[in-house]
């Protein structure tokens, strides 16, 4: 996936200590990476740690869904795009979309709501202007990505028969 504009891919290497019994990146360990993801964009938009400093006020992830389709492993390197779905007056919708670096393989996805809250008072808040206005204008330049095909997907059992 080639990177997503304006907004440049995180990229990072997987580490001994995100390796598990399989011998592949533990599935906790593609949340940390896309965490890390997450705080470039925030940072972009100046809803970051020196935001939350300054203001006393942060993003909370709501909710998360990750997708996991290749595998990732010791010392293989990574980039995490991200597409900026949609944002309100509350809450920012995230994709990212993380591809091994040696070929290019989707390895997982992560969609993301997220909350902007006042840490005082631990509830939502709107995003102040300029960051809304940045969010907005983010969606607006990535509006003719196509969206990748695991966005909005939901974890189910469907089967075309009953399982006996």
């Amino acid at each position: 996936m080639p990177p997503i504009a304006p907004l440049p891919p995180h990229r990072g290497t997987v580490q001994q200590a995100w390796v598990d019994y399989n011998d592949h990146m533990n599935v906790g360990f593609y949340v940390v990476a896309f965490d890390q993801a997450t705080d470039v964009v925030l940072e972009a938009v100046d809803l970051g740690e020196r935001y939350r400093k300054a203001t006393d006020r942060s993003i909370f992830v709501a909710e998360l869904h990750v997708t996991y389709q290749n595998e990732l492993r010791l010392g293989e390197g990574y980039a995490v795009d991200t597409l900026l779905l949609g944002s309100d007056a509350k809450r920012i919708h995230m994709m990212h979309v993380m591809t091994r670096a040696a070929d290019g393989a989707r390895a997982a996805t992560c969609e993301l709501l997220l909350m902007h809250v006042d840490l005082k008072e631990r509830r939502a808040v709107p995003v102040p202007e300029p960051q809304a206005g940045q969010l907005a204008a983010l969606a607006r330049a990535q509006a003719g990505v196509a969206r990748p095909p695991e966005t909005g997907r939901a974890v189910s059992l469907a089967a075309k028969r009953p399982i006996a």
